[in-house]
């Protein structure tokens, strides 16, 4: 059996980059997917006809250079495509009482939305092809 997940949604919370003791690179953000809510088996719409969403946010976490590549070009609002791994933690708090907490380890993450320009690429800007130089 396999623990897979692919969820598409929007990052709602700008990357947030750790490093453990041995230097592993942790990077979590917060990525909402919605769904239309439905009732008695029909869409359930506002009183301007515009469908209601049903949202769940999840926690990802990625290491190292995925990690990395999310943080540098990953802001709030960007729309990514998460393929990855559900992972179950279970701890005690300061009371002795049992927690548990569910994360999405990504293993992959395409950008479905433009990514931030790198200061490198602020250099290009305003370069243009002119209309002669295209083939007829």
């Amino acid at each position: 059996m396999q623990n897979i997940v692919i969820l598409a949604g929007t990052i709602r919370q700008a990357p947030e980059t750790r490093t453990t003791r041995s230097g592993t690179d942790v990077t979590r953000f917060k990525l909402v997917t919605s769904r239309p809510l439905y009732s008695e088996g029909r869409v359930v719409r506002d009183e301007t006809g515009y469908r209601v969403e049903d949202a769940e946010w999840h926690r990802v976490v990625a290491f190292n250079g995925l990690g990395r590549t999310i943080q540098q070009y990953c802001e709030s609002g960007t729309k990514v495509l998460v393929r990855g791994r559900i992972h179950y933690t279970k701890w005690q708090d300061a009371e002795g009482q049992d927690r548990y907490g569910c994360e999405i380890v990504a293993e992959t993450v395409d950008f479905l939305s433009r990514a931030l320009q790198s200061e490198a690429d602020d250099k290009d800007e305003g370069r243009f092809i002119d209309e002669d130089d295209i083939p007829s």
